[in-house]
């Protein structure tokens, strides 16, 4: 968490303001230098677990979505700061899409962190799919997800036009990085409710199973 923090946060801040104004870079060109650290991120993470697993795989693909998006069209700071913006707005739309899907994507997120990642820990998990209820919960999730990221990329499109450069180049990360908190703050709340509610019941439907057999 301290390197990503510092790669896709610090660093980005930083080198665009040395660039522009140590050694007079244009703001687009200093934007697009910057994103080099988030790339750097990710290529570390992929060299520290020494796998291509989904996580990985998918800030990989919206590396390149944003690579590409970047390079499309206008090339001026605002242009690139709101590109930038619906990278994440793609995101959320991956969510709901995924809502059509035999899965939805916060089934993979919780596998990947509610799991030790051995075989039987991950087949455990992958049972727990018969349940309604833990469907529900995945689909749900996901839909919050979804709609919370479409909200972010909305506000930081709106601020591209609104704030300067350097002020979306510092408050950027911390919009990505306090959705992504709290995100998660509320995926970790919503589970043990969930999980709670679950077992509730499963202990009502046990007692009154048992009732019903002393009572035959």
């Amino acid at each position: 968490m301290i390197l990503t923090i510092a790669l896709s946060a610090v660093a980005p801040i930083v080198t665009y303001n040395t660039l522009v104004d140590d050694h007079g870079w244009s703001e687009a060109s200093a934007l697009l230098a910057s994103g080099a650290w988030p790339v750097l991120d990710t290529a570390v993470m992929v060299a520290w677990r020494r796998k291509l697993d989904e996580f990985a795989i998918i800030a990989l693909m919206f590396l390149v979505i944003t690579a590409v998006v970047s390079l499309v069209g206008a090339q001026s700071a605002q242009a690139l700061l709101v590109k930038d913006s619906a990278v994440t707005g793609l995101f959320g739309l991956l969510c709901l899409a995924t809502l059509l899907a035999p899965r939805p994507l916060m089934f993979y997120f919780g596998r990947k962190f509610g799991t030790d990642g051995t075989p039987a820990g991950v087949a455990y998990y992958n049972d727990l799919w018969r349940f309604e209820g833990f469907r529900n919960t995945q689909r749900r999730m996901t839909l919050v997800w979804g709609v919370v990221y479409l909200i972010e990329a909305a506000v930081r499109i709106v601020l591209s036009y609104v704030l300067d450069t350097s002020t979306m180049v510092t408050l950027s990360p911390f919009m990505i990085y306090g959705t992504l908190g709290g995100l998660a703050l509320w995926t970790v709340r919503f589970v043990k409710h969930a999980k709670a509610e679950g077992e509730k019941r499963a202990a009502e439907a046990a007692a009154a199973a048992q009732a019903a057999g002393s009572a035959a």
